[in-house]
């Protein structure tokens, strides 16, 4: 079961480093959270929050992400 905090998180909280920092979690591109898949999420709640994020975009589940982003403010990105 998915944490709905945890959803608003990927909407809210940035990237705290690498070449996405700054970035919204729920923003960053596909292939660099399969990176993280093969290579090794972060330990503590980033990790945590990359590998939720992954699994949503992999099952292209991200559509799930809209009515927080519409609570939020905050648009979905271009592509």
């Amino acid at each position: 079961m998915m944490n709905p905090e945890k959803l608003e998180l990927l909407i809210t909280r940035e990237m705290p480093l690498g070449k996405y920092k700054g970035r919204i979690i729920a923003d960053l591109p596909g292939q660099y959270l399969n990176w993280f898949a093969r290579e090794g999420f972060p330990h503590g709640e980033l990790g945590g929050l990359l590998a939720l994020m992954q699994e949503i975009d992999h099952n292209g589940l991200s559509e799930l992400l809209e009515p927080l982003r519409a609570k939020h403010g905050k648009p979905a990105p271009r592509h």
